[in-house]
């Protein structure tokens, strides 16, 4: 121990598992104090310490060292080594197994073997991404910087609370680092597309959700297409449950996203027409992706070989959560992210401008 470098030092449970994700990516160590001291449950939470688990599962040679009373972290990351694995996610927990999910998409395509995971849980809530947003609107990113064929595999739906759904998450084939990106362009929608589920409920509900949702999106334009995906058996789950997940898309392949479930006291047309006007909105302020996309371009970006990447962001994205990934970035990577307001029209937008790291994946051969 007394060789390793000096941990880097963050306060906070703020971008805790991002920062995890940085760390095992950069190779360098990192120290996480003042994790919820005054809070009444103090520390780290169950869906944490289960996170610290599932990378201690996907890398080799990892050190976890959590404090007495969890208000503390140390990291020390391992060697990405993917491989075959299942992870059970914390069942005391309400995160879904997107919570545990999102994060490798940013490590997946550079271990060392192909990276292939079961995730077993709750496979969509209102607060994270759920595996459909996951497989519709953040998978084409990963594709556009590069990464070949990455694939998200339903195997069992799980609604909350009880949750008993279960993932294959997929890259098969490694990376050397992702390619640069110069997208600067607005992309403009040709189609929209989702997926209406439900588990353990009448099918008619999916077609009260489509409905309300095509009523608020024909107005639009453009071609609708939300498939019926109804689930019964032991593969419906634990619980009963509804759920809408559309995505606008465009023709050069960038896509947008919004996603909801059902929850007390809402009805299928409510969700239908809350889900639609969210990814109207999400349109109106979206640069050249969205903002539930953008933490994994950015990072993608800073991984990149030594050369100039640009992205164009919508001002309305600019906000804490941006903020304060571009300070880990800054801290982890020692690179920054320049944002450059556009002049040649009235947007407000903003060019998000960054040298890549020249990160090499040690494990793909050259």
């Amino acid at each position: 121990m007394s060789n390793r470098p000096k941990p880097l030092v963050f306060e906070g449970a703020k971008n805790f598992r991002l920062r995890l994700i940085l760390s095992t990516l950069s190779g360098k160590p990192i120290k996480i104090t003042k994790i919820r001291p005054d809070d009444q449950h103090v520390g780290i939470r169950d869906e944490e310490a289960s996170f610290l688990r599932l990378l201690s599962r996907v890398t080799n040679g990892a050190h976890i060292q959590v404090g007495q009373t969890g208000t503390s972290v140390i990291y020390y990351p391992g060697i990405i080594t993917g491989g075959e694995r299942i992870h059970p996610c914390a069942t005391t927990s309400s995160k879904p197994v997107g919570y545990y999910l999102e994060p490798l998409l940013y490590i997946a395509p550079f271990s060392k073997e192909k990276f292939s995971i079961k995730l077993q849980g709750i496979t969509a809530s209102k607060e994270d991404a759920g595996v459909e947003a996951i497989r519709l609107g953040l998978l084409p990113i990963m594709e556009k910087f590069g990464i070949r064929d990455p694939s998200l595999h339903i195997l069992k739906r799980g609604s909350p609370p009880n949750g008993g759904g279960e993932v294959h998450f997929l890259v098969d084939s490694t990376a050397l680092q992702p390619l640069t990106m110069h997208a600067i362009d607005i992309p403009k929608i040709s189609a929209i597309r989702g997926v209406a589920y439900c588990t353990r409920v009448s099918p008619s509900i999916v077609n009260r959700m489509i409905d309300a949702a095509r009523n608020v999106l024909r107005p639009i334009g453009v071609e609708v297409d939300i498939t019926a995906d109804v689930w019964r058996g032991e593969n419906a789950g634990k619980s009963p449950g509804f759920g809408l997940t559309l995505v606008a898309e465009s023709k050069k392949g960038w896509n947008f996203f919004a996603e909801d479930i059902g929850g007390a006291g809402e009805v299928p047309e409510d969700i239908g027409t809350k889900v639609a006007y969210e990814l109207i909105e999400e349109i109106s302020k979206a640069g050249v992706v969205g903002r539930s996309q953008l933490s994994l371009a950015l990072v993608y970006m800073v991984l990149g070989k030594e050369d100039i990447g640009r992205l164009r962001i919508n001002k309305e994205q600019i906000d804490e959560d941006l903020i304060y990934l571009l300070r880990d970035i800054k801290t982890i990577f020692g690179t920054e992210i320049y944002l450059k307001e556009v002049d040649d029209d009235d947007s407000g937008d903003f060019i998000a401008t960054v040298k890549g790291t020249n990160f090499l994946n040690p494990n793909k051969k050259m």
